[in-house]
């Protein structure tokens, strides 16, 4: 039991955030993409004050996986590149800590537009 309950908090945890991005679609008039920025700004912030840590680390991958989590992962490389190089840090940080998982998206985008053709909606 004990080597399964981690994929079940991050099950639980990636699940709330599923059901609140949910209910904003069915129950807001706002879009899809306003509410991907939403749950950015929202990792950001809850990661600025410091909030945001805890749950990563109940949920681990259903905290860190969302756009929460990158949000997160930005917040947490500006903290930590302002303690190492003061203001500048706060320019560079957010994009050194995602650095990786933007680098994967593009090869991975590069890659799925070399072996797929896209068509556009009608």
């Amino acid at each position: 039991m004990e080597s399964i309950l981690p994929y079940i908090r991050a099950f639980l945890v990636g699940g709330a955030l599923c059901v609140i991005a949910q209910i904003l679609i069915d129950k807001t008039k706002l879009t899809p993409a306003r509410i991907l920025v939403v749950y950015v700004v929202a990792g950001v912030i809850l990661g600025g004050l410091g909030v945001y840590e805890p749950l990563a680390d109940f949920g681990g991958a259903g905290a860190t996986t969302p756009l929460t989590g990158f949000g997160y992962l930005i917040a947490k490389g500006v903290k930590e590149a302002i303690d190492e190089q003061g203001l500048l840090g706060a320019l560079t940080g957010g994009l050194r800590a995602a650095a990786g998982g933007i680098a994967a998206a593009l090869v991975f985008g590069y890659l799925a537009c070399l072996f797929f053709k896209g068509k556009p909606k009608p």
